[in-house]
């Protein structure tokens, strides 16, 4: 309203401006939920050993990441995180559970590193990959099919190559 009403001030600012909360890189999302409680913040600044800034984490960030993507809208339906093609192959929405893929699924992709299948992507291109990749994630032939924010949205998933050793 300050703005719109072509009053503020430096001082205006100061008066609702609050000191910067910063959060040590590595706090563990339970504690820091008991953090945010205490000090009643919503936000703050994530810092590494040295002080820099890395980004910016709220609440909501947190509970999406312990309860999966929330709405505030009532009609919103839950999305489906992968649909199988007529060919056999799964297209799958990469913010997906690399655990809830396998689950749901029947599939055997690694559990032990990146949690979604974006991030084990990410992890075995060791870049950003172009829509139209494709690469071997244990013996199942990935294609990238969207991008978006620098980050995998969609993936095909193909079903997994037989393990046999090759005849000579």
């Amino acid at each position: 309203p300050l703005l719109r009403q072509g009053t503020l001030t430096h001082e205006k600012l100061r008066e609702v401006l609050r000191d910067p909360y910063f959060i040590p890189e590595g706090t563990p999302l339970t504690r820091q939920i008991l953090n945010f409680q205490q000090e009643g913040r919503r936000t703050g600044l994530v810092v590494d050993e040295y002080g820099d800034i890395l980004g910016m984490i709220t609440l909501e960030d947190i509970l999406e990441e312990i309860v999966g993507e929330f709405t505030t809208d009532p009609s919103a339906t839950l999305r489906r995180e992968a649909v199988r093609e007529e060919d056999g192959s799964l297209l799958v929405d990469a913010t997906a559970s690399v655990r809830e893929l396998n689950r749901t699924l029947g599939l055997e992709l690694p559990t032990d590193g990146p949690k979604t299948l974006n991030g084990l992507i990410l992890e075995h291109m060791e870049t950003i990959p172009e829509p139209g990749t494709t690469l071997l994630i244990a013996n199942y032939p990935v294609d990238i099919v969207k991008i978006e924010d620098n980050a995998v949205k969609t993936a095909r998933i193909h079903p997994r190559l037989d393990r046999k050793p090759e005849q000579q």
